[in-house]
């Protein structure tokens, strides 16, 4: 069992990434479904909280059915942070959540995400505020440091944990790579087997199979794993890794059936929490990775992006689950969607 403070975790939990414009209910409903052990929110801006910001207030959403659930916050204010954990606390979830990893210019610029990677004791500061603000259990999200020169995670893990952090979730790459090259996990390793270092230590990036999560598991230690762009449009990654590594085997992939009722499960949740229009909308980037192998499958895609309605939506899916039926998909390696423009940490 892995400890949060007092949240209970199962050995080697799989954590759902925060990822913006991603990971929001609907879209967390499904990985829950799908074996998802502990989720985070999108992350929110403490000056959006503190201003009343109606689409950072939207994002404080949670259900009872996600927990154990996080909600991840950023900024670069100590007093503005503090003020937004307080804020948070209010929703009553099971922790709060640290954002220090966000490599976007828009982020950066403002002193934030990322951004903190380049001066550790601003990071301190801004945690510890955190940390004496709220009586959640705090956690942080962070790189390896801003660049190859800067690789400084062994000192701010240290620093993080001894200001009262509960846990630390690291991305192996630095800022300066964005999501190029490969994650590179030796430092990650470094940090959890470091005998000063007593909180779990998770990792993050490029995990999209689950003989990749086996072989990082062992290869280096890590208390879990925090899976991000490989769950977009592929929920089933964390029953998937579960069942490898509980028995050695691949799973089946998920038949057709079961794509389509995720995607068909996924809308309902998306019209129901973000309404008519902005459900509809911002459904139509999933499509595409839910039906993904199947072939010819572009005119039923390019109908189910220009449709206005769910019954619409809802109807085509009708009609691919007809026209496939008892097709096979085979297992295709999944592909980690790159977002520069957004931050899926």
């Amino acid at each position: 069992m892995v400890r949060i403070a007092q949240i209970e975790l199962p050995d080697f939990p799989l954590l759902l990434a925060p990822m913006e414009d991603v990971s929001d209910p609907p879209f967390r409903a499904v990985c829950k479904d799908n074996g998802a052990d502990l989720m985070y929110t999108e992350f929110i801006s403490s000056e959006g909280l503190i201003r009343d910001a109606i689409k950072s207030r939207q994002k404080l959403d949670i259900f009872e059915y996600e927990r154990p659930v996080g909600i991840q916050i950023f900024g670069g204010d100590e007093e503005a942070l503090a003020l937004s954990a307080k804020i948070v606390a209010t929703v009553n979830p099971d922790l709060v959540d640290i954002n220090f990893g966000c490599p976007v210019k828009k982020v950066v610029t403002k002193g934030a995400g990322a951004g903190v990677l380049k001066d550790v004791d601003l990071m301190v500061r801004l945690t510890e505020a955190v940390v004496k603000s709220t009586s959640l259990p705090v956690t942080v999200k962070t790189r390896l440091g801003w660049d190859d020169q800067s690789k400084n995670i062994e000192e701010v893990a240290e620093r993080l944990q001894d200001v009262g952090i509960r846990a630390l979730a690291i991305h192996g790459r630095t800022r300066s790579q964005m999501y190029k090259g490969s994650a590179d996990w030796s430092l990650i390793a470094r940090v959890k087997n470091n005998p000063r270092i007593h909180i779990p230590i998770f990792g993050n990036g490029d995990i999209d199979s689950p003989q990749k999560a086996l072989e990082y598991k062992n290869r280096y230690g890590v208390d879990g794993i925090m899976i991000g762009r490989a769950a977009i449009g592929y929920p089933w990654i964390f029953r998937e890794i579960k069942h490898f590594l509980a028995t050695g085997e691949l799973m089946d992939p998920p038949t057709l059936t079961e794509r389509v009722e995720v995607a068909r499960k996924h809308l309902r949740k998306s019209l129901e929490w973000k309404g008519p229009i902005a459900g509809i909308n911002e459904m139509r980037r999933h499509y595409a990775n839910y039906l993904k192998g199947l072939p010819n499958i572009k005119e039923y895609r390019n109908r189910l992006v220009t449709l206005k309605t769910g019954e619409e939506v809802e109807a085509v899916l009708d009609e691919v689950k007809q026209h496939y039926e008892g097709f096979t998909i085979e297992r295709t390696p999944i592909e980690l969607i790159n977002y520069h423009e957004k931050c899926p940490v």
